[in-house]
């Protein structure tokens, strides 16, 4: 088993005491740094190169939005996991369009909190399409039709099939999910998933789930 390494970014000595505990507790994970602000964070991530960073929203300093943009800057950039209070809160929507992977409220159960690491670690998705869409719809400004035939523009680009691949990612359905839903095999799937990356030109699943939210594409069936 191989040991995902971590970077801890909070500005409250209590949190970041709690989350090394739990993380640190996980046979395959290893909290190898912690940062009080982004400042701190963009330093400890250049020098330990974890494969994840907790990153909290709201710090000095730096906040964490633009500690994420200039993480993810980086060379090999780690993947980015939002830590906050409140679920709409409209900088860390800023934060998954930027390519953060995914958020986590602080008041994430342990083992919830454990197994995103790994999802995140693993290259699964970590965003649950509901609050996602809650999100969205609570801070959507007043350019949101603008966004939406934008959205609908970049979306021009994709095949009937890749469309549907990019809908159910929207949908947050897995690669099997995905599989078993649209009849195809797991490979093919993560054929289609690698060139809507390319087309779309984002970093990650999770920005394919925006797009497809931000055109209105994720109705139920």
């Amino acid at each position: 088993m191989s040991t995902i390494r971590l970077v801890v970014v909070d500005d409250d000595d209590l949190v970041r005491t709690g989350l090394r505990l739990i993380l640190g507790g996980a046979p395959d994970l290893e909290v190898v740094a912690e940062a009080a602000d982004g400042r701190q964070a963009v330093e400890a991530v250049r020098r330990t190169s974890p494969d994840v960073v907790l990153m909290d929203i709201r710090m000095p300093v730096l906040d964490g939005l633009a500690a994420t943009q200039q993480v993810l800057a980086l060379p090999k950039p780690p993947q980015v996991i939002i830590l906050t209070t409140v679920d709409t809160d409209e900088m860390v929507l800023e934060a998954l369009r930027l390519g953060a992977c995914g958020f986590l409220l602080k008041s994430t159960r342990p083992d919830r909190l454990v197994e995103a690491v790994r999802a995140v670690a693993a290259g699964e998705p970590m965003l649950s399409p509901s609050v996602t869409a809650q999100l969205i719809a609570r801070v959507r400004d007043e350019d949101g039709d603008t966004r939406r035939r934008a959205a609908l523009e970049r979306m021009e680009v994709l095949t009937d099939r890749e469309r549907e691949v990019a809908v159910a990612i929207g949908r947050g359905w897995s690669n099997a999910e995905i599989a078993e839903r649209l009849f195809m095999s797991v490979p093919t799937v993560k054929a289609h998933v690698s060139r809507l990356l390319t087309k779309l030109d984002v970093d990650n699943r999770t920005q394919v789930a925006l797009l497809v939210h931000d055109a209105g594409l994720t109705a139920a069936d």
